[in-house]
């Protein structure tokens, strides 16, 4: 094993090493101590984050694990990203929290690290600092919570649409509502269904970044415990081999990612954060490669918002080690993960125990994909649609637009009776993207106008530049790019023009010849955004586009791990 890094803190004589030594041993740790692997243990346990509320229970397995293989665990916080509560997005602050895990890890004496994820964007920031730092790592995720009961019926946050619109059109009360949310949220973790809270910890297995079964254990589970305890006894073992992100996240990992992201219906926030990621660890990945690896791979979990079941069954099902298996013809099976052992090696006594939830490729649940990238005149960098969470008669879709400068005239005008709209009509909403909200927000999948919900209708062909969680489903197109904020064609489009979706062909075109998208663009007045302040300003001056996974153009790639400079 090599010098470890922490050394350069603790092993050192002198004024230097008592002072780094003293003022930690005031927490009664023994001299000893400073000689072994120290592995922080990055924490964004929130009260704040209910997701994650659970997390300092689960971080003291983790710790047991570390101090039981050799280890000294430290335990630290970050910033933390609460996804129900955060205004106006936590998507604006993914960075920012993987700035902070970054120079946390970079400026403090640890040989390794333990990154506990729950929320959707925490995974993310944590896995992106972690990167740009490439000391050796292992997420450890928190679980999805137990799937909601209500009325003798399984529910989860996917029906949060439904039973909105159900409000929306009289058929349940508002106190039906509120006795809904009891019952939907009855235990720690993280949402039931495939969103993107699931999708991420789904993320970091199949990339080989957290130990096989870590992906679908729910919350509640005492085995959720025993995984934080093994993860926190491999982490000293992988810091005596030295086994870094870079040596796990290849081009075939990130490859293996992005099928096996397909075939459970993942989230199409994968998308963007997967990019970020990428940069981050110096991997080229592009938005038009997705679609190449994801056009011959069939949806094979029936798990909601695309199917049916929750994370609960899909765990007891036999979880994400029976897909990756299923698919092992599509994979790079010889893929390294944390363990130690490959991708292929990890699965090779997976088995289906519910193929009503996990089949296999040659009984998928459906025929549409679980991903298509778009590209044409609206979208010229690219957009992304879900198939598998779609209406398939709208996949090929010609329509009037009506269109919505913001999200606030979207709320003010969607449910007023003399809106000129019908069920063939596209909506389309505009600014909502990186730089236009600020933050990209998950408001896509917008609500359909209440006379067409009296109506029966259920779905219409949604088009912005925003996101959409991954609980949501239905025709959205999402992350066009370029945003309207940054001069995309989206901002030249007016109620009343025709917009055809072909998503067989790949392509999302507004019907304007070059020469009219040209004069528009002439007399479009040039918005600007007043906030300029502190990070939210930097945000919007630094933000790259969806297409290239909206990180800070400065953050992408990496610092290392080396300090030169003392404290002292």
């Amino acid at each position: 094993m090599k010098k470890l890094r922490s050394q350069d803190w603790f092993g050192r004589k002198g004024k230097d090493g008592f002072i780094y030594r003293a003022w930690m041993k005031n927490q009664g740790i023994p001299d000893f101590e400073f000689d072994k692997p120290i592995i922080g243990i990055c924490n964004t346990w929130s009260e704040l984050t209910p997701c994650n509320a659970h997390f300092r229970e689960l971080a003291e397995s983790v710790k047991r694990g570390i101090s039981e293989a050799g280890g000294f665990p430290v335990e630290f916080p970050t910033m933390s990203l609460g996804e129900t509560l955060m205004k106006p997005t936590t998507m604006l602050f993914r960075n920012l929290a993987s700035m902070a895990v970054e120079e946390s890890i970079r400026g403090n004496p640890m040989d390794g690290v333990v990154l506990m994820c729950g929320c959707d964007k925490t995974t993310p920031s944590l896995v992106m600092g972690a990167c740009s730092v490439n000391l050796p790592s292992i997420v450890v995720s928190g679980g999805a919570m137990l799937t909601g009961k209500f009325r003798g019926k399984s529910i989860g946050t996917s029906d949060v649409w439904r039973y909105s619109d159900e409000l929306k059109k009289g058929n349940i009360t508002e106190e039906e509502f509120r006795m809904l949310e009891g019952a939907m949220c009855r235990s720690r973790g993280h949402c039931a269904v495939m969103g993107t809270a699931s999708t991420m910890a789904c993320m970091v297995e199949a990339l080989g970044l957290s130990i096989p079964h870590n992906a679908a254990i729910p919350a509640a589970d005492a085995r959720r415990k025993v995984i934080a305890h093994l993860s926190g006894m491999r982490i000293v073992e992988m810091v005596k081999e030295d086994l870094k992100p870079s040596d796990i996240l290849t081009k075939e990992a990130f490859e293996n990612a992005i099928k096996i992201n397909t075939a459970i219906g993942g989230s199409t926030n994968f998308v963007v954060h997967l990019i970020a990621i990428a940069g981050r660890i110096g991997v080229p990945l592009e938005l038009l490669e997705f679609d190449d690896l994801c056009k011959d791979i069939p949806l094979i979990t029936n798990l909601q918002p695309s199917g049916e079941y929750f994370m609960e069954d899909f765990f007891e099902a036999g979880g994400l080690q029976v897909v990756i298996k299923a698919l092992k013809k599509h994979l790079h099976n010889d893929s390294l993960t944390v363990n130690g052992k490959t991708i292929g090696e990890n699965c090779k006594n997976a088995e289906s125990y519910n193929e009503a939830v996990i089949s296999n490729t040659e009984k998928p649940f459906g025929s549409e994909i679980g991903l298509a990238v778009l590209t044409g005149n609206l979208c010229e960098d690219g957009a992304v649609i879900k198939p598998s969470a779609a209406t398939s008669k709208l996949m090929q879709h010609k329509g009037k637009a009506v269109v919505f400068e913001d999200i606030e005239e979207y709320k003010h005008k969607i449910d007023d009776d003399t809106l000129e709209v019908d069920e063939n009509s596209i909506l389309v909403l505009k600014n909502v993207g990186p730089k236009g909200y600020p933050g990209m927000p998950e408001v896509g999948n917008m609500g359909l106008p209440k006379k067409l919900l009296d109506k029966g209708i259920q779905d219409m062909v949604r088009i912005s530049d925003g996101r959409m969680s991954g609980t949501g489903f239905g025709t959205v197109v999402l992350h066009v790019s370029p945003e309207a904020a940054a001069g995309g064609a989206l901002q030249l489009v007016q109620t009343g023009d025709w917009i055809t979706l072909d998503v067989p062909a790949r392509t999302l075109n507004v019907h304007l010849s070059d020469e009219e998208l040209a004069e528009r663009k002439r007399l479009l007045k040039q918005q600007t955004n007043e906030n300029d302040r502190g990070y939210v300003g930097l945000y919007i001056r630094t933000v790259q586009q969806a297409h290239l996974g909206a990180d800070l153009d400065f953050l992408v790639g990496g610092s290392g791990s080396e300090v030169v400079r003392d404290s002292h």
